[in-house]
């Protein structure tokens, strides 16, 4: 019997607002096959740090966080007194 921990990003999901939502399975496999999985979300927001994220996550934040973006979700945000 071979136990191993798998983790993954197995989804990524863009809004219109420009948050970016990110799935992580973490799978526990036994000779190939899984056993147990779990699942955890988070969000990056735009004008958050991404640096540390999947290389995936970074290449999407890059191309949707632009300066308009931030600058639109900061004053959304504004506008809600968050």
């Amino acid at each position: 019997m071979n136990l191993e921990k798998s983790m993954a990003v197995d989804k990524i999901e863009v809004l219109e607002s420009g948050i970016v939502q990110i799935r992580t399975c973490t799978s526990i496999l036994e000779d190939g096959r899984q056993i147990s999985g779990t699942y955890r979300r988070h969000v990056v927001v735009p004008g958050d740090d991404f640096s540390n994220e999947d290389k995936r996550v970074q290449a999407i934040c890059t191309v949707v966080h632009t300066p308009e973006v931030i600058e639109a979700y900061k004053a959304a945000i504004a506008a809600q007194g968050v």
